[in-house]
């Protein structure tokens, strides 16, 4: 199965970019299942459900998030119905939405997606990430009920990050962080199978503050004092994820490789496609 992951869609020339690109994406590279980080597709802050239907026309099969899911309020009316937009499992019960799901891929195999989000640097009063995580794998494990199992790991430190890849190696198709906006080096298989990385950076313009217009960071960092609202940066928007070839005998990444398509980073492409 050929899989693509991508970063955190940061503001209009974040999802643009990946909206326009992506259908030449899924037909050039024959991809079977895509999965994208929305949380900040809203100029930064959540994501309408206009931008999720135009998520999934655009070929998107599942949307994740994290800490900025309901920053837009809609988002807890329409949450409930949409079926392929997934918060953070280890959310407190009762929160509106889902944390996992089971997906057909154009291949016709079972992906189960399930979102997590860390605690270290974020919100140290959610359930355990680890536990929620293992509930997940155990009710549904790899190889039984589905053929791929992708985890979006949304967190903070690279150190929380390893340790739940390494957790869930040999009995998960991928590990792949989000939330820093930075991709990171170290796409990889981990021993037992697992593809992981860090982070897998973010869709939005890199002339910025992690996607966000550069001059109010900067003025919060020199004076400590908020001027205005942070602003989606809106210059030309750089593509970033991970491409996994998942085996279809056991659910584990065979290949994998960062992808950067745009004008700010040195362009990669998986050469395995």
């Amino acid at each position: 199965m050929r899989f693509l992951f991508l970063g955190d869609m940061v503001g209009r020339t974040g999802r643009d970019a990946v909206f326009k690109k992506l259908p030449d994406l899924i037909a050039d590279l024959q991809l079977d299942f895509v999965v994208v980080n929305g949380e900040n597709a809203a100029n930064g802050h959540g994501i309408t459900e206009r931008i999720y239907l135009e998520a999934l026309i655009s070929g998107i099969d599942v949307v994740t998030s994290g800490n900025h899911i309901f920053d837009q309020k809609d988002t807890l009316v329409y949450a409930d119905r949409a079926d392929n937009l997934l918060r953070p499992a280890n959310f407190p019960k009762g929160t509106p939405g889902k944390g996992s799901g089971i997906y057909i891929a154009r291949n016709g195999a079972r992906v189960l997606v399930a979102n997590v989000m860390g605690r270290v640097f974020m919100y140290p009063d959610l359930d355990a990430p680890f536990g929620a995580a293992e509930r997940i794998v155990s009710s549904c494990p790899l190889g039984e009920q589905v053929d791929a199992v992708i985890f979006d790991f949304h967190a903070e430190a690279t150190s929380e990050k390893q340790c739940f890849g390494h957790f869930l190696d040999s009995r998960v198709s991928v590990v792949v962080g989000t939330h820093t906006h930075v991709p990171t080096a170290d796409a990889q298989i981990l021993e037992g199978g697992t593809a992981y990385m860090s982070d897998a950076g973010m869709c939005g313009d890199y002339d910025s503050t992690l996607g966000m217009d550069k001059e109010e960071p900067l003025q919060r960092f020199l004076s400590k004092i908020p001027r205005f609202r942070y602003e989606a940066a809106n210059g030309p928007a750089t593509i970033c994820g991970l491409a996994v070839d998942i085996s279809d005998r056991t659910g584990l990444a065979e290949k994998v490789s960062p992808l950067r398509i745009g004008p700010r980073l040195q362009p990669v492409l998986p050469e395995f496609w």
